[in-house]
């Protein structure tokens, strides 16, 4: 920290920092070489800075700019990679805490309390009972939510701290003390010490893992939450299906609209840049919903890429369907009610073989949930009932085995790291396998029979910030619409708050009501009232059906992204699922999205594909 023996080393660095334009190793290396901290000595240099990079967290949060000497007045915000704005001003305001973790920050300040408890005198004493009342208070509403029936609900703000007196206690205070006096820390540090001193003294110890877990800083947070609580906040209770008896309560807020409305009406101008920001409407609404549409200007540009590296085809159905209107039981829909069909599982299986047989190396598909690539994953790897063979000798490889002859098959899984997975991926496509030469019956693999392939799901770590240029993303595959569960109660909560606000604005700027008498169309007052009220209604569940689709979209057009990363690069991209190939969907695609697709692809199928894909690869390799 920056202090008056280290002064002249801190400004000096600030000098340093403003001399040139450094990167953050320069910065490390001048704080080195200074002997000053270059994360709270650049502070110093924000004041005489024409250009400021900082996260978002720093940005979107008011405190956190204060805290930095951080002014929007007058000043350009340009946000980066904003196709997740309204996410992160999400992300920021969101605050959770779990039962277990209650129990421990119960369990942590009763042997703090029962170590130090004569020693805490007047204040001190009196808000570390009131940090105890809290917890108590918080265990208390959701063990009362444990017996709940539905695994997920709302609670009422009301009843999260009505137990034990804790809603007479004034958060405000009780957080600044916690923070000021650190009683998280010592509180933490006193058990860590307390806990490797039993471990030392026991014959092995045991594990302790939830010993590093800073349950009070956690309470802090969430506290500091139910202190911004808002109309456009709601908390949520959802019981713990990997730890059984365990239960957490969330603060998440419903729309950004509020917390963004800070950096909005200060800042001289914001710039919201991303390379896929389709669609655009949200932005607008919930965003900037006070300023007049002459004051927003939007810029979409075309892909760097010429027309001809790019392949894009919607698949309908596996049959061709010259009416363009595909059966029920045909086509590929992968909505929630038909997703689980085995025999829609089987063709989409039988069109990622076919993919793989032409595509060259890597070819990357994204599906909706990890929950459905379980299952269809499962559902390649069993063998299929008719399939066997005749004989109790042999039988006929799944799916699942035929994927892997063609290319390596890699997937992506909840809790594995990013890095490990596309490290195999990227290996086994960019070392393709040589024909053994001690075998004369090995030949050389075929054009689009090496490489690999990467399950993956739209939304997850390998959706967003990982590029799948040249060789490892030759095909992207998107299967379905990756719709978030309206059934579930936070995004049944946000597209109710939608609905509401947009009606509320719908019938703000109404008339001042007239007389009641007949209008110039002849129709009663009443009568032309109850029909401007159900318009009002209508297009207010339709902006709610809006965002729902929007949200989906950018998560597809995140994904879709992932290819073609410059020039020079070029792609397919496979569009799974007949809804694709609506007006109303294939509209919220980037624009280079639409122009290079291929006019009537769901009604040519699978065969149709296939030829298609065939020509665009062979093209390819004869321009190489």
């Amino acid at each position: 920290m920056p202090n008056s023996e280290n002064l002249k080393q801190t400004h000096e660095f600030r000098d340093a920092a403003l001399a040139t334009v450094p990167d953050i190793e320069d910065l490390y290396r001048v704080g080195k070489e200074l002997q000053v901290c270059p994360y709270y000595a650049s502070r110093t240099a924000i004041p005489g800075a024409e250009v400021v990079t900082l996260p978002y967290p720093l940005l979107l949060q008011k405190s956190a700019r204060d805290a930095l000497g951080i002014t929007l007045e007058g000043n350009v915000v340009i946000i980066d990679e904003a196709h997740n704005i309204m996410d992160a001003v999400a992300n920021v305001y969101a605050a959770e805490i779990c039962l277990s973790e209650l129990r421990r920050a119960r369990q942590m300040l009763g042997i703090y309390v029962k170590r130090f408890g004569k020693k805490l005198k007047g204040e001190n004493r009196v808000m570390v009972a009131q940090v105890g009342r809290v917890v108590e208070s918080l265990s208390e509403c959701l063990n009362g939510q444990l017996s709940a029936k539905g695994d997920q609900g709302i609670v009422d703000p009301n009843t999260v701290l009505k137990a034990r007196g804790a809603d007479q206690i004034n958060l405000y205070q009780l957080i600044k003390y916690i923070q000021e006096s650190k009683l998280a820390y010592k509180v933490q540090s006193y058990l860590a010490h307390t806990e490797n001193d039993q471990e030392a003294s026991s014959a092995g110890g045991g594990e302790r893992g939830s010993s590093s877990t800073p349950v009070l800083h956690t309470l802090v947070s969430f506290l500091t939450a139910l202190t911004n609580l808002s109309a456009e906040g709601r908390i949520f209770y959802e019981k713990l299906a990997e730890n059984q008896g365990d239960i957490k309560l969330s603060y998440l807020l419903l729309s950004p609209t509020h917390a963004f409305s800070s950096i909005a009406s200060a800042a001289r101008a914001v710039i919201l840049a991303g390379g896929t920001m389709s669609p655009f409407e949200d932005y607008k609404m919930h965003l900037f919903p006070a300023l007049p549409s002459h004051k927003i200007t939007t810029l979409s540009c075309g892909h760097v890429i010429p027309a001809s590296n790019l392949f894009c085809w919607t698949l309908s159905s596996i049959k061709p369907t010259p009416s363009g209107d595909p059966s029920a039981s045909d086509c590929f829909e992968f909505s929630f009610q038909r997703r689980q069909e085995p025999a829609m599982i089987r063709q989409l299986g039988l069109v990622l073989l076919n993919i793989c047989s032409v595509v060259p190396d890597g070819v990357v598909v994204f599906f909706p949930s990890y929950g459905y690539l379980d299952q269809v994953v499962a559902a390649w790897q069993t063998q299929e009932a008719g399939t066997g063979a005749t004989t109790t000798t042999t039988q006929q490889p799944t799916l699942w085995d035929r994927l892997a002859a063609k290319k390596a098959v890699f997937r992506e899984t909840k809790g594995a790291t990013s890095e490990d997975i596309l490290q195999q991926y990227s290996t086994a496509v960019l070392s393709p396998r040589q024909p053994d030469r001690r075998n004369p019956a090995d030949k050389p693999p075929p054009p689009g029979g090496r490489g690999a392939l990467l399950l993956s799901v739209v939304g997850g770590k390998l959706s967003e910030g990982i590029n799948f240029s040249d060789r490892l993303g030759r095909c992207v595959v998107v299967v379905g619409l990756p719709y978030p569960n309206v059934h579930a109660p936070d995004w049944k909560a946000r597209l109710e708050y939608v609905e509401s606000t947009a009606l509320a604005r719908l019938v703000g700027g109404g008339g001042d009501g007239g007389d009641g008498g007949d209008d110039d169309d002849g129709q009663p007052g009443g009568a032309r009232e109850e029909a401007a009220a159900t318009a009002a209604r209508a297009q207010a569940k339709q902006a709610a059906r809006e965002f729902y689709e929007n949200t989906c979209m950018r998560a597809v057009n995140q994904s879709i992204g992932r290819a073609i990363r410059h020039r020079g690069d070029y792609a397919a991209v496979v569009l799974v699922d007949r809804r694709f190939s609506t007006e109303r969907i294939r509209g919220k695609l980037p624009g280079w999205i639409r122009a290079g697709m291929v006019q009537g692809a769901e009604a040519k199928g699978l065969q149709g594909l296939m030829g298609g894909l065939n020509l665009f690869f062979k093209g390819k390799r004869e321009q190489a």
